[in-house]
């Protein structure tokens, strides 16, 4: 087995990070998992188009055995009990984690994925940074002598790592010639450096899983579990995983993927943009039943994602795991209290109602955003840790439900096609200069957000869609009309103008071209070709 760093980065732990054995370790679960992650992700072409063919899915009657037994996954640790707050953001640079560490909240998700552009300077950045947290040593000096440290009059948040999904590679770490896959290089480094001192401290390791799409991919990632710690001495079972339901298919198939998990998973989480996005890429060609109103309209109240949500609780708690709400991304404006104090009562009401639907915690994108969540969860939880207790025998969903988009409440208009390009470009462009979660209009925006809004458009134009708001159709010839004025809208927002042409300009041509309409441009990530971007040098390293 070869391996090969391409470079390394200005970063002081680097060597350590990328040790030998490290590597040694890393290059084992390549060789050993990526051709199965390659068929895998191969799997998901074949899946989509049969989708799209039928314009439909549904419980797979093959794994009714999986859905209707009496199984549960393991018992979640001590450190996983209480979830009732969790706050998400990068693991790099070191001063945002400090910030998410010490925040009050119980759970910190240490986002590898879509909070973080992953240069190879981020990668090793973060997964230094995660080292000394583990080990209580994480400390920052900013340039203005200002010290950040963690705090030790309270409790610090667990930490929970999301790596890459399974359809990113990293081409900065080879194995025989051949690039690896992102979520081996985050989990690799990671478990290898830290799963001794979190096994010891009762604190991990533990694991947000993105992007699935399938139990088998579950299984996968089980399977990788098992190795990884019987390959470190590590007893078996002492990893807990979270996943995201954020794909349509994954909808269809809890059960199965807890089962698949089931020696490792503590929980699954209900997203909602990329969760939305997907329904969009997956039935984008299947017709106007699955047009979405501008994104903005789309709540977690609209019956669609109320089948959704619904039976995610009744799926984990069935089965003895944590159902986890969705982001608040609302960033305070300190010049605007009065819009802040608004965007606070829509947070408030909408953990209220997750707290009252069952769900065990909740996800904040901003520390100010911890107490409302944790008020909210401790009227509903009281004493309790969790209400996992709560089985809601109520819920019944069927298919036709979670594909219900057309009874979404609100409207396409060319405002919401207006702000989605202004996301959409905005987002990829600070995404491009290294930075993977920006505050634009008061919201924390991170990959998740860029994707739904490049992807409504891209289904506005291929189906022709009326705006409600002026009568006009949705063609690419307006959009790319819009697309111009919101360029130069942020051209005039940006103070540098070499930061916009090495930035804006790449980034508004490559959402030019994902919002064609065209199926030949419709990519699965938006990430794919922003990472090909970093890659040839268009974009930072």
């Amino acid at each position: 087995m070869t391996i090969t760093v391409t470079h390394y980065p200005a970063v002081a732990q680097a060597e350590e990070i990328l040790s030998t054995e490290a590597l040694a370790f890393v290059g084992k679960l390549q060789e050993k998992f990526a051709p199965t992650r390659d068929s895998l992700l191969e799997a998901r072409g074949v899946a989509r188009a049969e989708a799209a063919r039928t314009g439909s899915l549904d419980f797979d009657p093959a794994t009714a055995e999986i859905r209707n037994g009496d199984w549960k996954v393991a018992p979640a640790p001590a450190a996983l009990q209480d979830r009732r707050v969790e706050i998400t953001g990068p693991a790099t640079p070191a001063k945002m984690a400090i910030n998410a560490l010490n925040s009050g909240a119980k759970v910190w998700l240490a986002d590898l994925e879509d909070a973080s552009t992953p240069t190879w300077h981020n990668v090793i950045d973060a997964l230094a940074n995660l080292g000394a947290a583990a080990r209580g040593t994480l400390a920052f000096v900013s340039p203005e002598g200002k010290e950040y440290a963690l705090r030790t009059d309270a409790p610090l948040a667990t930490v929970v790592v999301r790596p890459r999904g399974w359809h990113m590679e990293e081409a900065n770490l080879l194995v025989n010639g051949e690039a690896t896959v992102g979520a081996l290089v985050d989990f690799g480094l990671h478990f290898f450096h830290n799963a001794k001192v979190l096994s010891e401290s009762g604190q991990g390791p533990f694991y947000y899983l993105p992007k699935m799409e399938s139990s088998l991919e579950s299984r996968l990632w089980n399977d990788v579990f098992a190795f990884a710690e019987a390959e470190l001495g590590i007893e078996h079972g002492t990893i807990r995983a979270t996943m995201l339901i954020e794909t349509i298919p994954a909808a269809f198939q809890m059960d199965e993927m807890l089962f698949e998990l089931r020696d490792y998973a503590s929980g699954l989480n209900a997203g909602r943009w990329d969760y939305l996005f997907s329904i969009i890429k997956y039935f984008r060609e299947a017709g106007d039943k699955f047009i979405m109103p501008d994104r903005a309209d789309v709540a977690m109240t609209a019956p669609m994602m109320r089948a959704y949500t619904e039976l995610l609780v009744q799926t984990c708690h069935k089965r003895g795991a944590f159902a986890m709400g969705g982001m608040a991304a609302v960033i305070p404006n300190r010049r605007e209290p009065e819009v802040t104090a608004a965007a606070f009562d829509k947070v408030r009401n909408d953990k209220t109602r997750e707290a009252n639907d069952g769900f065990d915690g909740s996800w904040v994108a901003h520390p100010d955003l911890v107490s409302i969540c944790r008020e909210v969860f401790d009227s509903v939880l009281g004493e309790k840790s969790n209400q996992v207790d709560r089985q809601r025998p109520e819920v019944s969903v069927t298919a036709d439900q979670l594909l219900d988009v057309a009874s979404a409440p609100g409207s396409v208009t060319e405002a919401g096609v207006n702000a989605n390009l202004y996301v959409a470009v905005a987002y990829t462009a600070v995404w491009l200069s290294g930075t993977g979660a920006v505050a634009i209009h008061n919201l924390m925006e991170d990959a998740a957000t860029a994707e739904i809004s490049r992807s409504q458009i891209w289904q506005q134009i291929n189906n022709k869609v009326v705006a409600a708001d002026t009568g006009n159709t949705i063609t690419a010839e307006l959009v790319a009309k819009a697309l111009a004025v919101q360029v130069e809208k942020l051209r005039g927002e940006v103070d540098n103008a070499e930061t916009f042409e090495k930035y804006y300009v790449p980034a508004a041509a490559l959402i030019g071209r994902l919002v064609s309409g065209r199926e030949e441009d419709f990519e699965d990530f938006l990430t794919l070709p922003a990472y090909r971007l970093l890659d040839t040098g268009v974009a930072a390293k």
